[in-house]
């Protein structure tokens, strides 16, 4: 087991103090009702040197009412992003949000996506920066020359509609939807037009990945928890779903720090699977049953 794609703030602080030009902090605070809420609150205060991500700009592609809320970037258009940054081959990326490394994951994911080795999340985010007495700064970080980077084989996987649509139904692969209990079971949605979630997926909600205090919890506890939730089924038969791939990207994040790697991402998740006019849907618990392996 790993936490190999997490960091503490004081690794993240010597980092930046002993060779700050090998590291990108990345802010990446959303908000998903106050769209701008991200940019004023990085505009205010955050870490030294971080330049900021926006989830809609910066993390995903235009939307067409089809695709879902937030669809996956165009990986050559991403790395073009990356390099423009100043991101090298070699360059640390560190994901930093406010939100239990929700958004922070976005980005973790989509590096490796697009074959960048050197990811990681800040633990416990900008809460946990501050706990350990780091400083804040409203100040504009220094521009970076282009960087070198190149988009390389994807470290990760992804499936598309087509491929859930006709995998639908299939024992072999296991859904796990990782939005919050209720918006699962078709309650409380306020994000999306329909409510429910895809037929025969199982829920594992983001916060359970977590510690109270917004750490993730040790890989041995991930490990236990996530081997149940699989079952008889391996990693790589998990697509990991949510409202529109962000939250997604939190479970794979969690399964690879419990070294249970191979789960994919469906990118376009609930807001794209819903929005199509004859999509199957479901609504109430899970019918799920994990069998032990």
């Amino acid at each position: 087991m790993s936490s190999s794609y997490l960091m503490t703030p004081q690794a993240l602080h010597a980092r930046v103090t002993q060779s700050p030009e090998t590291v990108l902090i990345c802010d990446c605070r959303f908000d998903l009702v106050d769209a701008d809420l991200g940019q004023r609150a990085y505009d205010a205060s955050h870490l030294p040197s971080a330049v900021y991500l926006d989830l809609g700009r910066s993390l995903s592609r235009a939307k067409n009412g089809l695709n879902g809320r937030h669809p996956l970037p165009e990986p050559e258009v991403f790395a073009q992003y990356l390099k423009a940054m100043g991101v090298n081959d070699d360059t640390l990326l560190v994901g930093v949000d406010a939100h239990g490394s929700l958004y922070a994951s976005r980005l973790w994911w989509l590096a490796r996506w697009v074959g960048h080795k050197h990811v990681v999340v800040l633990d416990g985010g900008m809460p946990a920066w501050e706990k350990a007495g780091y400083a804040l700064t409203s100040d504009k970080p220094a521009e970076r020359p282009q960087g070198n980077f190149k988009r390389a084989a994807a470290l990760v996987s992804s499936v598309d509609l087509a491929n859930m649509q006709a995998g639908l139904g299939r024992p072999a692969r296991l859904i796990v939807d990782a939005r919050p209990g209720d918006r699962f079971q078709g309650q409380n949605e306020t994000l999306d037009a329909r409510a429910g979630h895809i037929p025969g997926a199982a829920s594992r909600p983001v916060k359970e990945n977590l510690n109270e205090d917004g750490t993730f919890k040790h890989p041995e506890v991930l490990r236990a928890e996530l081997t149940a939730l699989l079952g008889n089924h391996s990693a790589k038969d998990l697509v990991a779903s949510c409202g529109s791939g962000v939250s997604a990207c939190h479970l794979l994040l969690a399964l690879e720090l419990a070294a249970l790697p191979g789960g994919a991402l469906y990118g376009g998740s609930w807001s794209e699977w819903s929005s199509q006019p004859n999509a199957p849907t479901e609504t109430g618990p899970s019918k799920v049953v994990p069998s032990a392996r």
